[in-house]
């Protein structure tokens, strides 16, 4: 066997989960940081418990995914709220993954806000805001994983919250540097390959090709791949293996 290349740059490799739509364990065993489905969009106190419990057994960190209240859409569309809903609604998903990570002697370490609310954050700074003040409110040393490059990165360092740039491995991105909408063609990718071939991209080039052939710089502390996709487990797997080949370490959030 080939010696593995000396460690060259280092990332997060973090995927979501307590959704109920897979396998976490599977997934989580080869991931590096989790963001846990705390209520609004999926999640009950059994999932959040199991979910963190997984954390601990494959030494994974563990984060809150809190996301518009709106389970009938599983959190993938934007609803009409203010901002002081907003921070109450995060607040609240936070501090209902923190009780029982507490009582699991688990240490909470980030924030990722799902879907909608997730885009919604990256192009507005008010929604932004007010996800920054959420967490700022609950604990000012939980990390703020958003949109590398968006306003939700800009909210949470003008709040003095560490803010971790995320980009994805199996999502097309538009010239802009925004996500592809999940209802356009190409949007997601799910060939293992073409997941590597962009997660290489972004951490050992800082850049990712959009969807129309557009080069984008695009630097990021965090890869992020779906748990809710067919065959994830082994797309973590074979992403985990090929970045370590390729001289990528992998940690957890700190």
């Amino acid at each position: 066997m080939a010696a593995m290349k000396p460690f060259s740059r280092q990332v997060i490799l973090n995927c979501d989960c307590g959704e109920g739509m897979a396998d976490d364990a599977a997934i989580l065993s080869h991931v590096t940081a989790a963001n846990i489905a705390c209520g609004g969009h999926a999640g009950d106190a059994d999932s959040m418990r199991a979910a963190l419990r997984l954390c601990q057994r494959f030494g994974v960190s563990a984060g809150a995914h809190p996301s518009y209240p709106d389970r009938a859409a599983f959190g993938r569309r934007a609803l009409p709220m203010t901002p002081a809903e907003i921070v109450a609604a995060v607040g609240e998903q936070i501090q209902a993954l923190s009780v029982i990570a507490s009582e699991e002697g688990v240490a909470l370490t980030h924030v990722k806000p799902h879907g909608a609310l997730y885009n919604q954050a990256a192009a507005h700074r008010e929604i932004a805001d007010a996800i920054a003040r959420a967490i700022v409110a609950h604990d000012p040393g939980l990390a703020l994983i958003g949109l590398a490059g968006s306003a939700l990165i800009e909210a949470g360092a003008a709040a003095g919250l560490r803010v971790l740039r995320e980009a994805f491995a199996d999502r097309a991105y538009e010239r802009d540097g925004s996500l592809r909408a999940r209802d356009l063609p190409g949007a997601l990718i799910e060939d293992s390959r073409r997941c590597l071939a962009q997660a290489e991209d972004i951490v050992l080039r800082g850049l990712v090709i959009a969807h129309d052939g557009t080069r984008i710089a695009l630097r990021a502390d965090a890869i992020c791949i779906h748990s809710d996709t067919p065959g994830a487990a082994e797309r973590a797997a074979f992403l985990r293996r090929r970045l370590l080949q390729a001289g990528v370490a992998l940690v957890g959030v700190r």
